[in-house]
């Protein structure tokens, strides 16, 4: 891609200033995304053959040829960018794409599909169904090694996600279990990656069920002191910390440092996020943002031009249709 057509600098220089261009030149915005998606040239999204070529209009021809269409030479058929991705089907420019998407990876604590619409000038109902095409993009996909693999300890918690309790009207409210709120595990290596994601239900069989698939078995996973995980590893494996006592933290004989602290911090922003950005997360659409705050988690080492990057990387093969997003859960 032509350097006028991008903007100056690697991925890790990207931040507003240096993509004020592509927010203005839509051509220069597609290329950009071509380029991320397509690193090695265009690839056919229907047969995923690489000998492509750029169509063009003939010259006796009246109808232009749309910028950025190509033809592959195996099916003969058409396509551009957008086929195969979140963008299939949108009006909406590349150029304010890749705003939202920036915006969405710049915030630490994320951004209301409002703000959204009011900083690119679409619709409302046109800036939520666009976050959530975007928070598909940042889902991972395929298998993934389990964490604390590599000899890392895994902490795990579990939280309850709703509206806080209202003060001062004369009445007890109840705190997490037993609440309405929505249950939302997290499994979170330290110096690593995390996953999270809601819970049908909270009980024994469930917690260690999600620790047995997500954590290694040779890992050392920490929880609090929850009977619900109780005899949940043997031979020291398993380390509780006991937060009814005051204990945040301690250095076992081993030398193995015990507490949940990840943990506790990855659902600090999750929780900051809901009451201060978003303030309502639907229970139909909570995994969408638990996979938005577990990407911006494992992608905290980057600058936000290489976390944007990547979200653009994820966006083949999950086109999503707004009547999935409306209605489907889970």
């Amino acid at each position: 891609m032509p350097a006028k057509n991008r903007p100056t600098g690697t991925d890790k220089d990207l931040n507003l200033a240096e993509l004020s261009e592509l927010f203005t030149n839509e051509e220069a915005a597609r290329k950009f995304v071509e380029h991320r998606v397509w690193p090695n040239g265009p690839v056919c999204p229907h047969c995923e053959c690489t000998e492509v070529y750029t169509l063009t209009a003939k010259p006796v021809s009246e109808k232009p040829v749309r910028p950025g269409v190509y033809k592959c030479k195996a099916c003969r058929k058409q396509f551009t960018v957008r086929i195969g991705t979140i963008f299939e089907d949108s009006k909406i420019p590349f150029s304010k794409w890749l705003m939202a998407i920036h915006l969405m990876n710049s915030s630490k604590k994320g951004i209301s599909s409002l703000q959204i619409s009011r900083e690119l000038g679409i619709t409302p109902k046109s800036a939520w169904f666009m976050t959530h095409r975007i928070r598909e993009a940042m889902r991972h996909d395929g298998p993934r090694d389990p964490l604390g693999d590599s000899g890392n300890h895994v902490e795990a918690d579990e939280c309850y996600i709703g509206g806080k309790p209202r003060k001062y009207d004369g009445k007890v409210h109840k705190r997490g279990a037993g609440t309405t709120k929505a249950p939302v595990m997290v499994l979170v290596e330290r110096n690593g990656e995390s996953r999270c994601f809601p819970l049908p239900t909270v009980d024994s069989k469930t917690l260690k069920g999600e620790v047995a698939v997500h954590a290694a078995k040779e890992a050392i996973v920490m929880t609090d002191e929850s009977r619900m995980y109780h005899k949940m590893r043997d031979d020291g494996m398993h380390r509780t910390v006991e937060h009814t006592a005051g204990e945040y933290a301690r250095v076992d004989p081993d030398g193995v440092v015990v507490h949940t602290n990840t943990a506790e911090s990855f659902f600090a922003l999750l929780k900051r996020g809901h009451y201060g950005i978003f303030h309502q997360l639907s229970k139909k659409h909570l995994h969408r943002y638990c996979d938005e705050f577990s990407f911006r988690w494992d992608h905290r080492k980057v600058s936000d031009g290489e976390r944007m990057t990547a979200a653009i990387k994820g966006v083949k093969g999950k086109r999503l249709m707004y009547a999935s997003a409306d209605k489907k859960a889970g």
